[in-house]
């Protein structure tokens, strides 16, 4: 049998995880996951953990856009320059590329 190293998982929390936490996190889940010899139902369990820190990564950055783009706004209505766009921000970058 295989030495399989273990990695140790997040602890669970009452308090909502902050961006910062989830980025972290997301980060160590896709260094063990490139580096760690992990049976496949562990490798799947890491990828379904990756996936929702990025949904929830990418809510999180979707948010803060939106109240940016309150803040600039003008009294009339128009906004004082052009609104940030998340698809250049992150270009060429998608899910599996993080993961």
């Amino acid at each position: 049998m295989k030495n399989v190293k273990k990695v140790a998982e997040s602890p669970p929390t009452d308090a909502p995880m902050t961006f910062h936490q989830a980025m972290q996190r997301l980060e160590a889940v896709v260094s063990e996951m490139e580096s760690a010899e992990l049976p496949l139902e562990e490798l799947l369990r890491k990828y379904e953990e990756g996936t929702r820190l990025l949904r929830f990564c990418n809510e999180k950055l979707n948010e803060a856009q939106k109240k940016i783009e309150i803040l600039r706004k003008k009294t009339d209505g128009s906004l004082q320059a052009e609104p940030f766009d998340a698809a250049s921000a992150t270009k060429g970058a998608d899910d599996e590329t993080l993961l």
